[in-house]
Formats: structure tokens, sequence, C-alpha cells
């Protein structure tokens, strides 16, 4: 067992592992929401596939303090995603995805440390980069699911919202299309929370490439 989990902390500790969570991430961002409106499924695949995203942040760090806050939610997460799903009457969905947005907090803050954790730039930390701003994305769209499932009212326009999962298809499409500031106006925020954090994932959108394109240059400049 100490083996295995040497040579998973060994790749996701590496460049290499970047592109993996790239594919993931690909998947549940643009790939999943197509196949959940096309054919209705696909629900279960992104709870698998976001679980195994946040099950790379245990192994993603060298540090104590972070392993044990990514295990910790990462088993808080994987044990009301079975609840819900199995067969008993109880459901926790608000705090199902509470739980999401600290996991992927966390998860984006150990993939900034493994940004930068030293003075090389290459395509893999471009590659790691762009992660970074899929998983804003996403934790945009689980905080647009978390603020309907309050209050009932988030986003409105060319959209019918069921109250359900699948209703992720639409809050990943806003919080694109919120933090790369396109805002095609199809779709648009309805309650103050909602429209308070279209307005941050924008400021994000404005700011992260920035800071981050520059920090890249500076260390590349620096280690020239």
């Amino acid at each position: 067992m100490q083996n295995l989990i040497r040579k998973l902390q060994s790749y996701w500790l590496a460049d290499a592992s970047f592109i993996t969570l790239l594919i993931m991430l690909i998947t549940a961002v643009f790939v999943l929401p197509v196949i959940m409106e096309l054919t209705g499924q696909g629900v279960l695949l992104f709870n698998i596939l976001l679980l195994s995203v946040f099950f790379s942040g245990i192994f993603s760090t060298r540090s104590v303090g972070l392993i044990a806050v990514s295990a910790l939610l990462f088993s808080i997460h994987l044990t009301l995603r079975l609840i819900r799903f199995g067969e008993n009457p109880y459901s926790f969905f608000v705090l199902e995805n509470v739980i999401g947005i600290a996991n992927a907090m966390v998860f984006i803050y150990i993939n900034l440390r493994l940004l930068f954790r030293d003075r090389i730039v290459n395509t893999y930390r471009i590659i790691g980069a762009v992660n970074v701003y899929l998983l804003l994305a996403l934790m945009g769209a689980l905080t647009f699911e978390v603020i309907h499932a309050a209050t009932g009212v988030s986003i409105g326009g060319n959209v019918v919202l069921s109250g359900k999962e699948d209703d992720y298809v639409h809050f990943i499409y806003f919080s694109l299309t919120s933090l790369t500031t396109v805002g095609f106006g199809d779709i648009y925020a309805v309650s103050a929370s909602a429209r308070m954090l279209a307005t941050f994932l924008s400021t994000l959108g404005v700011l992260f490439p920035a800071i981050v394109i520059a920090r890249l240059v500076g260390m590349a400049s620096s280690r020239s």
C-alpha cells in the first residue's frame, strides 16, 4: 500500500500529471454537459469524475496539512454522495456542493503551489495554468448550484431549471461565460447573490491570465 501511495504521489507531483488533469477537466466542463443535455444521462459519471479530480489532490502535495484537509474533504464528499445515490431517504445536496466548493478551493491552491513551485517554465506549466482556470469555472458552477438550491433563485433567461443535478449543464455554461467575460446574454443572473458571483468570476477572469502570465514570464526571465 505504501508503495502504491508513493507511486501515486510521484506521478501527481510530476509536471506530466497536468495533462491527465486537463483531460479530466475538459471532460467535466465541456464534454459531460453535452452528454447530459442530449441523453439525459451522465450525472453519475460527472460525480465519479468530480470525485476523481478531488481524490488526485490528496497526492498532489507533500504538505501534511494539505493532505489531511484534502483527504477529509474528499471523505465527507464521497460519504454524502454515497448517501444520496444509495437506497435511503436521506439527501444533503446543498452540503455536498458546499463541501465540493471547499474541495475545489483547496485543490486550486494545491495546483497553484505546483505551478509556481520552482522557476521552471514549460508547456506543462502552461497546461497547469489552464487547469486552474477550468477549476475556477467548475467552482463557479457548484456555487451557482448552491445558491439556487438554497434560495430557489439564481439564473434566468433562455433556461429552464429543474432544481436537480442536471442543471449543472446551465450553471457551468453561465460560469464559463462569466469567467471569460463573454456574456452572450441568453442567460443572466437574477438574484443579488448570483449577480455578485457572476461579477466576481468576471473579475477573476480578467485578473487571472494577467497575473499568471506576468508571473510565468518573470520566472522565465529570472531563470535566463
